[in-house]
């Protein structure tokens, strides 16, 4: 009896080595419940079929080794009550019989009841706690007012809906105080003081920004981990002015939506503050508030070719063109693509324009003329390497590298007719480059004019 840890059993059942009950004893903590009617009948009688089956091996068990395992059993009473019981059973030796211990597990079971109603009940209030937060969510980034979240210590932008990203190039990480013209900070700091004490102030308006542009702003308390923040509501004071010429029907924003290659505006740290439709088609995205201050990174790059380089370039020449490159949808696409920018330097904050054009649907020879290029240039490659042994190795590679170039430069005057200036785009390089490789392989570009559909905009060289 020393493997049993039963301070106090409900149920002491004392069998016979066949599971038949010789004696019946029931605890208090069970109720008055009359088991003296089980004498003689055996265990298994007074179980259903499953629970049956378990005592009866717990009999078994008990015979064979001298003590059972632990089990779980539904016990029937004379009432019809039924408890759900711990049972062990133990060989009390010889022809002594059996003894089976239970113990009472309602009181484990209705905690397990109101642990389980717990947890759904909680799940429950997740799932409402997700949909405030969706609708926020929502709210926060359809809005057309500029809507910012400051820490209350530093000042700092937590958070900036697509509007406050577009209007004032705020992005989380932004000081907000520096932005205030120093005749507003006074005022703007007396209205935060009054939205500690009453949770919410009437609107001021505060000029923000080099160009020093009114807003007229207002500003409430907010409860959040892991201590409160201010939500600031931006609105204009003034009607923007979106046309660039006051006759101009047609607004810049417009003309940025309608055109057929992507374009995007990001600033120095290469996150995103603008983007066209094609953009968003070309990145596999299906809102403009979804790529708003992300960085471009996630979607454009190469070895050799990634953001920090194109980044790099524009900082040191203000401009880069031709730059060659892959853009990767969230969709999995992958597109070949050249990028234009340029970086505006007279106002703050500092943006870059990125151009990018799809170049993996280019015109391409066709396959006859391919094989027949190929051959070429396989003919000559192979007359190279039968020099090996003969000729320095640093002479091979300047032949090789000579024959490549001279064999791409060709294919791509004949894809653009002679052209070129068209050639030079196809090649990413520049006018001036490619004539000097002509002149270096004597190579005669034909006509100048460009075919219909290939560079038919460069019609000179």
């Amino acid at each position: 009896m020393s493997g049993v840890n039963f301070a106090q059993p409900d149920l002491t059942l004392l069998l016979d080595l066949h599971g038949v009950i010789r004696q019946a004893t029931v605890a208090s903590t069970v109720g008055e419940e009359g088991v003296s009617g089980w004498v003689g009948q055996k265990w298994t009688d007074t179980l259903g079929d499953i629970a049956g089956e378990k005592a009866r091996r717990m009999v078994e068990d008990a015979r064979d080794r001298g003590v059972s395992a632990f089990r779980h059993i539904n016990q029937r009473f004379p009432s019809g009550r039924e408890l759900p019981m711990e049972f062990t059973t133990v060989r009390l030796g010889g022809p002594e019989g059996l003894i089976a211990i239970g113990r009472n597990l309602q009181a484990v079971s209705e905690l397990q009841s109101r642990l389980i109603a717990a947890q759904q009940a909680r799940e429950q209030d997740y799932w409402k706690l997700r949909a405030v937060e969706t609708r926020y969510r929502l709210l926060f980034d359809a809005t057309h007012e500029a809507v910012l979240v400051l820490t209350v210590d530093g000042l700092r932008v937590i958070e900036a809906n697509p509007a406050a990203i577009r209007a004032l190039g705020f992005t989380p990480g932004w000081e907000f105080l520096p932005e205030i013209a120093p005749a507003d900070q006074e005022p703007f700091q007396a209205m935060l003081v009054r939205v500690r004490e009453q949770g919410r102030t009437p609107g001021i308006m505060v000029h923000i920004g080099p160009s020093r542009t009114p807003w007229v702003m207002r500003a409430s308390l907010m409860v959040s981990e892991p201590g409160p923040v201010y939500l600031l509501q931006l609105a204009p004071a003034a009607a923007p002015h979106l046309a660039l010429v006051r006759n101009d029907p047609v607004p810049v924003e417009a003309l940025i939506d309608q055109m057929p290659d992507a374009f995007v505006a990001i600033d120095t740290d290469g996150t995103v503050r603008r983007a066209n439709g094609a953009f968003l088609d070309l990145v596999q995205v299906g809102a403009e508030g979804a790529v708003l201050g992300q960085s471009l990174g996630r979607w454009l790059g190469m070895p050799g070719a990634d953001l920090q380089t194109l980044l790099a370039g524009v900082q040191r020449h203000r401009a880069v063109r031709l730059f060659a490159t892959r853009i990767e949808g969230d969709l999995g696409s992958e597109t070949e693509v050249e990028v234009a920018a340029a970086a505006n330097t007279d106002i703050r904050p500092r943006l870059i324009g990125v151009l990018i054009r799809d170049v993996g649907r280019r015109v391409l020879p066709a396959p006859a003329d391919v094989a027949m290029a190929e051959g070429s240039l396989a003919s000559t490659l192979a007359a190279i390497a039968g020099k090996v042994g003969q000729t320095p190795l640093l002479q091979l590679v300047r032949e090789t590298t000579g024959a490549v170039e001279r064999h791409y430069i060709d294919a791509a005057l004949s894809l653009a007719g002679g052209n070129r200036t068209a050639a030079a785009e196809l090649l990413g390089l520049s006018r001036q480059s490619l004539y000097v490789k002509l002149n270096r392989y004597a190579i005669d570009g034909g006509p100048s004019a460009a075919p219909a559909g290939i560079g038919a905009r460069n019609t000179g060289d």
